[in-house]
């Protein structure tokens, strides 16, 4: 593959390495891709961002998705805001308000004029076979069992899965523990995210997000869409919410069903470089 350019960007601590597709063709096999994430031997992030063309000409772009696992995934809420702010750095476009492809369908971030961006991340889905989610009947929330505990679940989808828990103290909650759990769990076919949060008040909550393939990240925007959407079913949030992170806060708007939730946040470059790829005959003689 030779060299890369690249830049490296943050939303919330949520960290990335974008890439440039439009300009150049990129052809990355999934054990280069882990490499690239790796924060030991490559440049280190939770996920790839990988920025191409449009396919249908009412739309600006298209930019896939990739966990630092190496695996392709539909939506990110903090990497749709710095591929938003991405397209504009890098002058591939001069518009402030974008259509972008994924595999989740069509979103719509707009950048703000202090520098935020905001996203019409689309309506919620609760319908167990689109999430994808093994469960008998469509319920307000489910039970899970976790081992030698149960724990009750608001599931949903923001274009990727989510399961929500609401907990007590956000500095208490069993991440490291349970998140591998749920996320393997067997009820979720394609994995989930495993979000537990903790209410403050109507408007306010704390959130940490055990992300499929990344782990515990510094914020996670879909899961914050999902955990606003969950409060708000379970009748304990308002339409508007505060959402605090380990790296900072999110705005999350949902005027109910029948609308998108709309998501508010920073994105941020933090450094452009250019890198050198292994090949894979070298990362497999590397055992990586």
């Amino acid at each position: 593959m030779g060299t890369l350019p690249f830049t490296k960007m943050q939303g919330l601590g949520n960290d990335f390495v974008v890439l440039d597709g439009v300009r150049a063709t990129l052809a990355l096999t999934p054990m280069q891709l882990r490499w690239l994430a790796d924060r030991h031997f490559g440049i280190g992030c939770d996920q790839i961002l990988w920025v191409e063309p449009a396919r249908d000409a009412a739309n600006d772009f298209r930019y896939r998705i990739f966990n630092r696992d190496g695996g392709e995934v539909a939506n990110c809420g903090n990497g749709v805001r710095c591929f938003a702010r991405y397209v504009r750095d890098q002058n591939l476009t001069q518009r402030t308000r974008l259509r972008v492809e994924t595999l989740a369908g069509v979103l719509e971030p707009e950048l703000l004029p202090d520098g935020n961006v905001r996203v019409d991340m689309g309506e919620p889905l609760f319908d167990p076979v689109r999430i994808p989610f093994l469960a008998p009947a469509l319920q307000p929330t489910y039970d899970l069992s976790l081992g030698k505990v149960t724990r009750t679940f608001s599931v949903l989808s923001m274009g990727n899965p989510h399961a929500v828990q609401v907990v007590e103290r956000i500095t208490h909650a069993p991440v490291d523990t349970e998140g591998p759990l749920i996320e393997r769990h067997s009820s979720f076919p394609e994995r989930v995210n495993a979000g537990f949060m903790e209410i403050v008040d109507r408007t306010h909550i704390h959130l940490r997000v055990y992300e499929r393939g990344a782990g515990e990240t510094l914020a996670c925007g879909t899961g914050a869409c999902a955990a606003v959407v969950a409060g708000q079913r379970l009748e304990r949030l308002d339409p508007l919410v505060h959402v605090t992170t380990h790296g900072g806060e999110l705005l999350i708007e949902w005027q109910g069903a029948g609308h998108p939730v709309w998501m508010t946040g920073p994105a941020v470059t933090v450094y452009t470089g250019i890198v050198h790829i292994p090949n894979i005959e070298e990362l497999t003689h590397a055992g990586r």
